[in-house]
């Protein structure tokens, strides 16, 4: 049951206890307190905060016939005090449903927009396909903010001639200008992967196509990573954390490049390459992962996570891995947001070219957005 739908149940049960209370004194005490029927009134006034208009409009003929009852079985009939009371519970039952009324239609507006900023946010983010060329693929992303999906952290792919890039960054900020600035990065990656050229030349076009839309104090942090069915897989790192880089059959490592800037302060950036055996994954996360803090402030250790990074099934791999993420942070403590992209060598699949970052084109990708709530993994 929702929350919504708790407040609703609860609403419902407190108008009709409240009903059933004043009846019941009204019963006991006949006509030594003619002035409960007045109370009456009460009840629509509970149910309007929380039911819908015909719910509330219930409760408030109800309290009317009840006030009117109560005169009655007081041997008020017909009296200019019983119209005075029945009138006084009309009114206010009257302004109760309009009151319902308006919070109905209020809130189905605010549902609307919620929506319409829901679709808005889910395509900031590509849907990455459940396998890119020869590479088998799974995301999952974590916002922190109670009032977005997304927020600053992101990530993205392209594919075309015989070579697979992925993004993972971090815009540095929260909230909705964030996810503006992470949208810019996500452009200027598809961009500047259409146009050609190496991976340290990609980062370096995004980084100056980024420039005049960052403030003094606005960066992005980024990994590139490119994967070759020649064996290697290529990093490019702009002042992010290092990707992990997990063996089918060996120990895992970091897999270390030169540093450079951020995106949007530097253009200078140089390339580390690696083997990418058949079976090897590599992880690719934001520092949502790696500064994770439980209660005794110490980080998430990633190398022996790495084992279960190893599950047969990498969408498997990826629900345990947020499992331990849950784990061990508390979740008052949760105040960054994570992406993560799990990638392995599938071995070569006849190529054909795909739509870099395509969410339309991709849809049928399982690939699940994690929502803000670690408490419960929903």
């Amino acid at each position: 049951m929702s929350s919504r739908d708790r407040g609703r149940w609860l609403g419902a049960v407190l108008a009709a206890v409240w009903l059933a209370g004043v009846l019941l004194v009204d019963v006991v005490t006949t006509s030594d307190l003619l002035v409960l029927a007045v109370l009456y009134a009460i009840s629509p006034l509970i149910a309007c905060s929380v039911l819908p208009t015909v719910p509330t409009a219930g409760y408030a003929v109800g309290a009317v016939v009840l006030a009117v009852g109560s005169n009655v079985w007081g041997g008020q009939w017909g009296t200019p005090q019983m119209w005075v009371r029945v009138i006084d519970v009309a009114l206010v039952s009257v302004a109760a449903v309009a009151v319902a009324a308006v919070r109905v239609r209020r809130e189905r507006r605010l549902a609307r927009v919620e929506r319409i900023a829901e679709v808005a946010q889910r395509t900031i983010l590509p849907v990455i396909p459940p396998r890119v060329g020869s590479v088998t693929t799974g995301a999952r992303y974590l916002s922190a903010s109670e009032d977005t999906l997304v927020g600053g952290d992101l990530f993205d792919w392209f594919h075309a001639d015989q070579r697979i890039c992925f993004l993972v960054g971090d815009v540095r900020g929260k909230g909705l200008g964030a996810v503006e600035q992470a949208a810019r990065v996500i452009r200027a990656f598809r961009q500047s992967a259409a146009a050609g050229g190496d991976l340290a030349a990609i980062a370096a076009q995004m980084s100056r196509y980024l420039m005049p839309f960052f403030d003094e104090e606005e960066f992005a942090t980024a990994a590139l990573v490119q994967l070759t069915d020649q064996g290697h897989v290529t990093l490019v790192d702009c002042g992010h954390p290092p990707p992990l880089l997990v063996p089918r059959d060996g120990e895992p490592t970091f897999i270390e490049a030169p540093v450079g800037l951020p995106l949007g302060l530097g253009t200078d950036y140089e390339p580390a390459t690696r083997p990418w055996s058949l079976g090897d994954r590599v992880l690719l996360y934001t520092d949502g992962l790696s500064e994770a803090r439980d209660g005794d402030d110490e980080f998430l250790p990633l190398l022996p996570l790495a084992e279960l990074l190893r599950s047969a099934d990498i969408e498997d791999a990826l629900d345990e891995l947020l499992d331990e993420v849950r784990r061990h942070v508390p979740a008052a403590r949760f105040a960054d947001d994570l992406a993560v992209l799990l990638l392995e060598n599938a071995g070569a699949e006849e190529w054909s070219p795909v739509a870099a970052g395509d969410s339309l084109a991709a849809s049928s990708s399982p690939m699940r957005a994690a929502q803000h709530d670690l408490t419960t993994g929903s």
